[in-house]
């Protein structure tokens, strides 16, 4: 099953330094159904004004990984580490038995920031950070993973990848427009997909039932309604299909959250004698009615 979440439909702040979308409950954004997906518990776009940033404040036993979309963000710590991780490059903090950081946008423009927060599956270790640049070339047309919980990504021979303490990845791909990439997922695992730039498209078959019964006029006209699980897609038929009543045409209704499928059906007005009628637009005008243009 597979949930669409769109940006306006996140949590989060304006702080005027930190403008801030929080995927799952963080802060003063509470929301039972989105308190966190396996292990991951936070995934937050962070928006950090030029010269601020998160002063000095603890962690303790969380994964936290932070990807620099633009821009670039300077880390410090008890430790003693000191760096600078620039776009496209990734840091890791393993908060462990505890650990004080902060995070500043030194820069003389906005940086943007994935925060990434996930639980440990290994606990009681000592704090680490690290970072690490990686080949933005090795990314094009494919997934590379970035940091991970799994002893073969993060030798050497097996990518390099920055070593975190729970059983997850974090991997990313650059496509061009028209690419596509594939990585499988486990029958057990879940999965997060964010852009952090551009859009993501899916492409969603009819299933075979209605395929078989279509003919050469397509879809028309598009409506959504709803957002998060409500979110529905209805699409309006130009012509009646093969299994249609006389004189009646199918509106097909998508709920991207259940993959589930709808029919409606609206009246096809008689053209005049000699004239062909095909519908353009199809616009939702609320209480469950639709105009059909």
């Amino acid at each position: 099953m597979i949930e669409r979440r769109p940006f306006e439909s996140l949590g989060g702040a304006n702080h005027g330094w930190l403008n801030a979308k929080h995927h799952f409950s963080f802060a003063n954004y509470y929301d039972p159904k989105r308190m966190s997906w396996g292990n991951l518990r936070v995934w937050n776009d962070d928006e950090i004004a030029a010269g601020t940033g998160f002063p000095p404040h603890p962690h303790a036993d969380m994964e936290i990984i932070t990807y620099v979309r633009d821009g670039a963000i300077t880390h410090e710590d008890s430790l003693g580490n000191k760096g600078r991780t620039v776009a496209g490059d990734v840091q890791v903090m393993s908060a462990g038995t505890g650990i004080r950081h902060a995070e500043y946008n030194a820069e003389p423009e906005l940086t943007r920031i994935f925060q990434i927060w996930i639980e440990p599956t290994r606990r009681g270790e000592a704090p680490s950070w690290g970072s690490k640049p990686f080949p933005k070339g090795e990314r094009a047309g494919q997934f590379v993973v970035l940091a991970s919980g799994f002893e073969g990504d993060t030798s050497e021979s097996g990518g390099g990848a920055l070593p975190i303490r729970t059983d997850a990845r974090i991997v990313a791909a650059t496509l061009n427009a028209g690419d596509s990439a594939d990585y499988p997922l486990g029958a057990d695992r879940r999965g997060y997909l964010v852009p952090a730039k551009g859009e993501i498209e899916e492409e969603i078959a009819l299933p075979e039932e209605f395929a078989a019964k279509a003919i050469n006029q397509g879809f028309e006209g598009v409506a959504v309604t709803g957002t998060g699980q409500d979110e529905t897609v209805w699409i309006a038929v130009q012509r009646e299909w093969k299994d249609d009543p006389k004189g009646k045409v199918k509106i097909l209704s998508y709920k991207p959250f259940t993959k589930s499928w709808g029919i409606l059906y609206y009246p096809l007005t008689a053209p005049a004698a000699g004239a062909w009628m095909g519908l353009s637009e199809l616009t939702y005008l609320g209480y469950q009615t639709f105009a059909v243009i």
